[in-house]
């Protein structure tokens, strides 16, 4: 197909990134070169506009990507892409991210070390002992009760509420903790069973899925989000996140003991976070 090089600046940036990949591959080697993965997104299609704002580029770095993009889509035509508004909050000198936000990497921290023991815990399941199916309730217990009800709860129900949650980026993680919620489920069923082989393979798909997320999370997602609160939304974040602890008082602590255990019975580092 002819590309429709008349198409005005606006238009390409309120089309569908994949879209615009497709009719212009060459356009995914100069997302590619920042870091930014559309090709492989899972999950429906980001504007152009908002593809660009989401990650952290260096007003310099967007300056030299929308104009690679520029050449491809009019080449030989002395087209400037707009760059995109930016909205810059004073952050605390020396931190990377607010203190709400912050808290959610602090918390991919413990699901982190989790995830890595994931491997030495599949090739210990023992579901022919009490002892042993204990164990694994309990590893399920911290993918549905820390990861999801505390953590992602804090996600779903307070942050993304701040922004629209039609914008790809967050439905592709709440998709993904729908994913979790399914592979727990089958854990579960596959527990009272005895079925070791699947409580094996739904783990090890949680671990990929993951180790996914929570760098897109850590990567993309927050520091963009972190761009867009105002100071203001920053304070009541931090209140409504310290509430959501409040009413877990110790459990955190208590999940964090569990790891701490496995990690010295597999004798397995900590994971930095």
């Amino acid at each position: 197909m002819t590309p429709q090089l008349d198409l005005p600046v606006a238009e390409y940036l309120n089309r569908d990134i994949k879209a615009i990949i497709t009719e212009f591959p060459a356009v995914a080697d100069i997302l590619g070169r920042y870091d930014i993965g559309c090709v492989s997104c899972g999950l429906g299609t980001c504007l152009f506009k908002d593809v660009v704002a989401i990650h952290d580029l260096s007003a310099e770095e967007e300056a030299a990507l929308m104009a690679g993009i520029a050449g491809i889509l009019y080449p030989g035509r002395d087209v400037v892409i707009p760059a995109t508004a930016r909205q810059d909050r004073p952050k605390t000198v020396g931190t990377r991210y607010s203190p709400p936000l912050q808290k959610l990497v602090d918390e991919h921290g413990l699901i982190k070390r989790w995830v890595a023991i994931i491997p030495e815990f599949i090739e210990n399941l023992d579901i022919a002992t009490e002892a042993g199916r204990q164990e694994i309730r309990q590893g399920i217990d911290f993918i549905r009760s820390f990861a999801d009800k505390y953590h992602h709860a804090k996600e779903e129900a307070i942050l993304f509420k701040y922004f629209d949650e039609s914008l790809d980026i967050i439905k592709i993680m709440c998709a993904d903790h729908e994913n979790a919620r399914a592979r727990v489920r089958e854990m579960l069923a596959a527990l009272e069973r005895q079925d070791r082989e699947t409580i094996a393979t739904h783990l090890k798909a949680y671990r990929d899925l993951l180790t996914e997320h929570i760098k897109k999370e850590d990567e993309v997602l927050y520091r963009w989000m972190d761009r867009n609160l105002s100071t203001s939304q920053v304070g009541k974040l931090f209140a409504a996140f310290s509430e959501k602890d409040g009413e877990f008082g110790g459990a955190p602590k208590n999940y964090e003991d569990f790891i701490i255990h496995l990690e010295k019975k597999y004798k397995i580092m900590e994971v930095s976070k």
